[in-house]
């Protein structure tokens, strides 16, 4: 007798432990907290994110296994204030809570929503995750390629162990959580990243979110004290218009002027291949913007060498030149021990190294010895 082979769903069913982001309703009925769909389940239903189920009135959620793992630039996440130069394990699992249809990590993101899609997951321990940040030098440990929220519980076993080896923790995410799942992180989780990928409540619908929340997020994220960096990838026609710009940069100064804003260039990919890929002028306008709606820190990303100085840091109040950057290479790095610049002793907000010595320069060919390498478990 041939013996059916298990499908995608029922493997990952298999690698599974009851979560801990959400309610228990009247007749076993749930409700999952860890994104902003607050999704109310029913008894052998999936929530959006397709991954996080409802299994006889104990949620399911994702745990003890990666899709991908490897050691990055902390640069390519981008982290651009939080320890520099340095690599961050980076570990991802399978599924999302959004659809976006231009989402460069659609293997793993869109697993169980497209057919196309899904990468075999392998099982492994949070201890042997860490062993491997530690093997490859990496001073952070990273939850990203899929959206972390709706793995967040596995993404605190993972952090517990890398706070008890000394490592910085952080989130690559899309900003749609709760202030439960944030409250939930913030123990374990030093750093977050959100795409802020609209300030438009129609193109976030055209995504599969809401505006409302993300803006939320960002404002949360900042109130609890996480490290916070926020990106927009500029696409053509979709969210690089002058005025839009403008509303993104100042929502962000208004929390505040130290938050650093990325701008990074789209290009096509997955399903949205219409329009134009982003040109370096364009990302240059943005950043200017940037500057000009009061923030300290903007960077056009995606473009190395093609964009001016915007991949440096420089301090806002005396404008010396703090990093120099190519890249995912730093040329130069010129802060005090204690995070300040050398010219004036303006504090700079940020993660950074307890001595600069410990921060590796290279030249700007150094750029192709940082190429994220794949970690075998």
């Amino acid at each position: 007798m041939i013996r059916q082979q298990a499908t995608l769903q029922e493997v990952l069913d298999n690698l599974t432990a009851e979560g801990e982001l959400y309610e228990k309703l009247e007749n076993n009925k749930i409700r999952c907290v860890a994104c902003g769909h607050r999704c109310v389940i029913f008894p052998g239903q999936r929530g959006i994110c397709k991954v996080r189920y409802n299994d006889d009135g104990i949620l399911r959620v994702p745990f003890g296994y990666a899709a991908g793992v490897q050691s990055d630039p902390v640069e390519k996440k981008p982290y651009f204030h939080a320890m520099p130069g340095s690599n961050a394990l980076t570990f991802g699992m399978l599924g999302c809570d959004f659809h976006c249809s231009y989402c460069q990590n659609w293997v793993s993101s869109q697993a169980l929503r497209d057919k196309a899609a899904g990468v075999a997951p392998t099982s492994v321990s949070a201890e042997s995750l860490v062993q491997a940040a530690l093997r490859t030098d990496a001073r952070l440990v990273v939850s990203s390629y899929n959206e972390p929220l709706i793995t967040s519980e596995w993404a605190v076993e993972v952090f517990k162990r890398a706070k008890e080896a000394g490592l910085i923790t952080g989130f690559v995410s899309n900003g749609n959580a709760t202030p439960e799942a944030l409250d939930y992180l913030k123990p374990y989780t030093d750093c977050y990243k959100v795409d802020l990928k609209s300030m438009r409540q129609n193109n976030y619908r055209e995504l599969g979110g809401q505006l409302k929340h993300i803006l939320r997020t960002i404002e949360e994220l900042h109130k609890r004290g996480f490290w916070l960096e926020v990106l927009t990838l500029v696409i053509p026609g979709f969210n690089d218009s002058n005025e839009e710009l403008w509303e993104t940069a100042r929502f962000i100064a208004g929390i505040s002027p130290q938050i650093p804003w990325h701008v990074t260039a789209f290009h096509k990919d997955y399903k949205m291949t219409g329009p134009d890929n982003t040109t370096s002028a364009t990302l240059i306008r943005a950043a200017e913007i940037g500057i000009e709606a009061g923030l300290h820190f903007v960077y056009a990303g995606n473009r190395p060498g093609e964009v001016g100085n915007w991949e440096n840091t420089y301090c806002p109040q005396c404008q010396t030149l703090l990093i120099e950057r190519y890249g995912f290479v730093i040329l130069g790095y010129h802060l005090t021990d204690e995070g300040k610049c050398p010219q004036c002793q303006h504090p700079i907000p940020g993660i950074w190294p307890k001595s600069a010595s410990e921060v590796q320069t290279s030249s700007r060919a150094g750029i192709f010895s940082r190429r994220p390498l794949r970690v075998r478990i």
